[in-house]
């Protein structure tokens, strides 16, 4: 697997002195995800979508997408995920292709309607809020969480960002329980591929989402809260801004919203009735 990091050569200013070093940055390559489907005897292929991701936790990604798009229910539903051999160097782990079970309903043209991201964000509009409407309900979330907990949360995420540390180029989701302990994490230079490969791993997992919080590292659009509410997730927080999207789309299925969580203060943009 290709490294997440790579090592550049700068020249650093510190006030008036002039020094030569090296130093860390993210690596940020581009990742095609294809699917087979059909019938044994006439099986097809697609291309979904290219995405700009940091190399690592690649099939998690490749499953929280499918997942939160609305094209599989859980893991059963991938017969197999692997690299494709591609004919330049190094390609052969940046294509990966999953087989998607026989029997699973499948139609090319509405789900390569609108498939092509870039690092910094996703694609939004009417098609996209429609296709909320059919692949999300209302989250389950009936608990209270302490204002106390909710500004511990950045900094137990933070210790455990080991490549953000060496780069400060990634960005994070996080899911922690009602009591603050981090259940999982993961990383990666675009926000909404960092919350699919969440996304994925808890697809592998038994955790109960009603009874979790999502935590992102930075703003929050209307493609992340989608992601959470096909999720389960009733609590979403995050360090940075909310976009209006987000902030509506939380409101109209009950989200609780939080931005600019910091140690000392937040603001509650929706669902204030679970902060205690």
């Amino acid at each position: 697997m290709s490294k997440r990091v790579y090592p550049v050569d700068i020249q650093r200013i510190n006030k008036a002195e002039l020094t030569t070093s090296k130093d860390l940055v993210v690596v940020e390559e581009p990742l095609e995800i294809r699917v087979g489907y059909g019938p044994p005897k006439q099986r097809e292929q697609t291309t979904l979508t290219v995405t700009m991701r940091t190399p690592g936790d690649d099939e998690h990604l490749c499953l929280g997408f499918l997942f939160t798009e609305g094209i599989i229910e859980d893991q059963k539903d991938i017969l197999s995920a692997e690299y494709c051999p591609a004919s330049d160097p190094g390609a052969e782990e940046n294509i990966m292709r999953l087989e998607l079970a026989p029997e699973l309903p499948f139609e090319v043209a509405r789900f390569t309607r609108n498939f092509y991201t870039s690092a910094s964000c996703g694609v939004c509009g009417k098609a996209s809020i429609e296709h909320v409407q059919q692949i999300c309900r209302k989250p389950v979330g009936d608990f209270k969480v302490s204002k106390e907990i909710l500004h511990q949360l950045p900094e137990r995420l933070a210790t455990s960002q080991t490549v953000f540390k060496h780069t400060g180029g990634l960005h994070a989701s996080a899911l922690f329980d009602l009591q603050g302990n981090l259940l999982l994490y993961k990383e990666d230079v675009g926000r909404h591929n960092a919350l699919d490969k969440l996304a994925g791993n808890l697809l592998l997992t038994s955790i109960d989402t009603s009874q979790t919080m999502l935590l992102l590292s930075g703003r929050v659009s209307f493609e992340l809260v989608q992601k959470a509410l096909r999720l389960g997730i009733a609590f979403v927080a995050a360090v940075g801004a909310p976009s209006s999207l987000a902030v509506e789309l939380a409101k109209e299925y009950g989200i609780t919203l939080v931005g600019f969580l910091k140690k000392d203060s937040f603001n509650i943009y929706t669902g204030f009735e679970r902060i205690a």
